[in-house]
């Protein structure tokens, strides 16, 4: 199959696509892309599954290690005032953790980014390929009905006019034979008219729901920052209140993270599945949606020199019958024009028709190669599976660098949490304010002494 120009799949595709699948009893599932099959779209969902293994791991390993710290450390001292050993490691395994959290949020803005290039790219060629096959329509409509009503008003005058001469009304109804050929013939090369797929619809579809996955993954990458940026604060200015508030939410996004590394697995392996071989998946869909012969479609996904156009005979029918209605109206020019001066008007009129014609033709041979088409399909796959595939990658990255990150978070929070100094609800007040308990208490015992 002859791929489509300047795409290849990348070793991304390869390395994705090998990866072992098996569906929910463990079997092996072909890693062809498939996704009507059950077993296919269990492999998918086994894939999306182990995020949710994973966090179930963590959450266990998190709970354990919480419980082992709150249970099992040695009691204090009364009235020991003195640092817990290793516990500047804790908080600064802390802060590391999370400033590895920020740099995944990095790496997660630009995967959103390119995945959100890689959909506009997909919509744009489809866009562009809309626009070719409308403007086929419109030409097909417009020369059709030009031709109408030449035949209609034009030749029929002329056939009035050129009656005492047999031989120009001959060659005008022959003239106008032509021309319902032409246009009988162009009416096939409208092979889009009436299909129900539309590239327009598929485009916006796509554009509504990458808005809105781009949307959910600012907002889930603007949390992130907060988190990691709040906790730091909580653990600069040794605020208790805040490092709470920040744990519970840092527990909240490591959930959101897991399910979101779950869809970007199984989205990518799909995708690599899709991207490894997509002509025979999309040559099969299009046909089921459209209807329209395996020819025309392998012509203009393919486009190789083994496919044939399946339109050559119908352009080829059309340019000689232009040719011949060209040569007949030259031959009524010369012959009818001196002797019937009214035969004039018709003429003009008739030639200007044939050369919006021919230019229409011209178009339509244009717009009808393969090339424009399948330059597009092109355009669409290397946006699908180069750049999206690429931040659908990056954004697999940030989602394992923010789990890691946030559970290594989780972990440290509490015991960074108990080294805090001892809080007091007065500690924060002024000395100098008159209603503070313990300024109170001094002028009490002031005034005893006083006494």
């Amino acid at each position: 199959m002859g791929a489509p120009p300047g795409y290849r799949p990348s070793a991304w595709v390869h390395l994705l696509h090998q990866l072992p699948r098996a569906d929910f009893q463990l079997r092996p599932v072909p890693s062809g892309f498939a996704p009507q099959e059950q077993e296919y779209q269990q492999a998918l969902l086994l894939v999306a599954a182990l995020a949710g293994l994973g966090l179930g791991l963590s959450l266990i390993f998190i709970a354990v290690y919480l419980i082992r710290f709150c249970c099992c450390r040695p009691p204090e001292p009364p009235g020991s005032k003195s640092p817990t050993p290793g516990g500047g490691c804790v908080t600064w395994s802390c802060i590391v953790a999370l400033l590895v959290g920020c740099t995944g949020i990095g790496i997660g803005f630009y995967g959103n980014s390119e995945t959100s290039d890689g959909v506009s790219q997909l919509s744009s060629a489809l866009l562009h390929a809309n626009h070719t096959l409308s403007t086929i329509d419109h030409l097909v409509l417009e020369t059709v009905e030009r031709l109408g009503e030449a035949v209609r008003t034009e030749l029929t005058t002329l056939e009035e006019v050129l009656e005492p001469r047999t031989e120009l009304v001959a060659a005008a109804r022959g003239a106008q034979l032509q021309a319902e050929v032409v246009a009988q013939q162009l009416q096939g090369l409208a092979f889009w008219q009436g299909v129900p797929l539309s590239p327009l619809q598929v485009a916006e579809d796509v554009s509504f729901m990458e808005e809105y996955r781009w949307l959910a993954y600012v907002l889930l990458l603007l949390l992130e920052l907060l988190v990691c940026l709040f906790t730091l604060l909580g653990l600069a200015k040794q605020s208790k209140w805040l490092v709470i508030v920040m744990t519970v939410m840092s527990l909240l996004v490591l959930v959101l993270s897991w399910g979101s590394m779950g869809l970007e697995a199984a989205t990518a392996v799909g995708l690599s599945d899709f991207c490894s071989n997509p002509d025979p998946y999309i040559l099969n869909l299009t046909q089921e949606e459209t209807g329209l012969s395996s020819d025309i479609l392998s012509y203009y996904f393919l486009c190789n020199q083994a496919v044939s156009n399946p339109f050559q005979q119908r352009l080829s029918l059309s340019q000689r019958a232009l040719a011949s209605i060209h040569s007949q109206l030259l031959g009524m020019e010369r012959g009818a024009v001196r002797q019937f001066p009214s035969a004039q008007k018709p003429l003009l009129s008739l030639e200007e028709t044939l050369n919006v014609t021919e230019g229409n033709f011209h178009q339509l041979v244009a717009l009808l190669h393969c090339r424009g088409l399948h330059k597009d399909y092109g355009a669409a796959l290397r946006g699908l599976c180069e750049d999206a595939l690429e931040g659908l990658l990056f954004l697999l990255l940030f989602s394992l660098l923010s789990a890691g990150a946030l559970a290594t978070a989780l972990c440290s929070l509490p015991q960074a949490w108990a080294l805090f100094p001892p809080s007091d609800d007065y500690d924060d007040t002024d000395d100098d304010d008159p209603f503070n308990p313990q300024q109170e208490s001094k002028r009490f015992v002031q005034w005893q002494s006083s006494i």
